[in-house]
């Protein structure tokens, strides 16, 4: 591995002081992508500035019923905090869905938002592949790519989003709040990851020297029933080769309000909108759930190794649906 300088940091003024929007330079906190990738050579900062020391640990609900979260909040804090169990168990569901215990308590809210595709070829520095160096070509595109993408993708690059957290905040909505040389500004969640297009190297709508500093997630869903159904290889500690995360509400037997999200199959999270709109107004029946996983897939692209995807992906909507109509019923 590369050597590096560490530089701690006191305060939120301090980390973007000292990362100085500098490309060499990084933010670490859990590090649990960053110093794989920098151990593989595909990142090699030449600073990294430590933020774990910030007070951005906290989770309050605010006035309006929306749910501010630090980004240095651990994944096991966040899936297992009552206001989220409570009120957005969508997301508990979907983080305790991932990676592994011992990963969840270190791994931080912010860093799993900016966190990298698991693409074999990206992660082979010895691989052609656009993401870690632009120009280069996609290995991926006429390699073995059954874990990649079917939706949003390019000629440029087929790499899959792996969150399972950022699945939850895409249907859930939210907002980030990122400071940088410039100040605070707000995006929206929907708006933070890029799609490939032709430049697959910029990832995330933030500026050089920006630090995540909180995830604002939007009221909660009144008598929503929710799932998250994650299909892979193995039962735990594997990324998705389907999911779906779905919330249901029904008032006079009818779909009140429907968010829909996908991982696994999207080189982004997956934020179904046009599906949602077809499902509401419509009865929470099985042959609805049916048409807006169709609506959802529409556009699905398969390569050689991973077009079985486009059937699962279909299957793990509908079933995540029936689960939410379900939670809705029993709630």
């Amino acid at each position: 591995m590369r050597s590096f300088a560490f530089t701690p940091a006191e305060s939120v003024g301090q980390a973007v002081s000292a990362q100085g929007g500098d490309g060499d330079a990084a933010y670490i906190a859990g590090g649990t992508t960053l110093i794989d990738l920098v151990k593989l050579d595909v990142m090699r900062p030449a600073r990294m500035v430590g933020v774990n020391r910030l007070p951005l640990n906290d989770v309050e609900r605010l006035d309006d019923g929306r749910l501010r979260v630090g980004a240095l909040v651990t994944n096991t804090e966040l899936a297992h905090h009552p206001l989220v169990t409570a009120h957005f168990p969508l997301l508990s569901q979907a983080i305790l869905a991932g990676a592994s215990t011992q990963l969840r308590n270190m791994a931080t809210t912010g860093g799993n938002i900016m966190q990298r595709t698991r693409c074999p070829y990206f992660r082979d520095a010895a691989a052609a592949c656009n993401k870690r160096e632009p120009g280069s070509g996609c290995d991926a595109l006429d390699g073995i790519n059954r874990m990649h993408a079917i939706l949003g993708t390019s000629e440029h690059c087929i790499a899959a989003h792996p969150s399972d957290m950022c699945v939850a905040l895409a249907a859930l909505g939210a907002t980030l709040t990122l400071v940088g040389p410039h100040g605070a500004r707000e995006i929206a969640f929907g708006d933070f990851h890029r799609l490939p297009e032709d430049r697959p190297d910029r990832e995330h709508e933030i500026e050089p020297g920006e630090l995540i500093t909180h995830v604002t997630l939007d009221s909660p869903v009144e008598g929503a029933g929710a799932h998250y159904l994650k299909l892979r290889d193995r039962a735990s500690y594997e990324f998705a080769l389907a999911s779906a995360g779905a919330m249901i509400a029904v008032e006079k037997g009818v779909i009140r309000e429907a968010r829909l999200a996908l991982g696994g199959v999207g080189t982004r999270p997956w934020h179904a909108q046009e599906a949602e709109q077809a499902l509401r107004g419509q009865p929470p029946e099985t042959v609805n759930f049916e048409k807006a996983a169709g609506i959802a897939l529409r556009d699905a692209s398969a390569r050689q190794h991973n077009a079985f995807k486009i059937p699962l992906a279909r299957q793990a909507i509908v079933r995540a649906l029936e689960k939410a109509t379900q939670a809705a019923t029993d709630s």
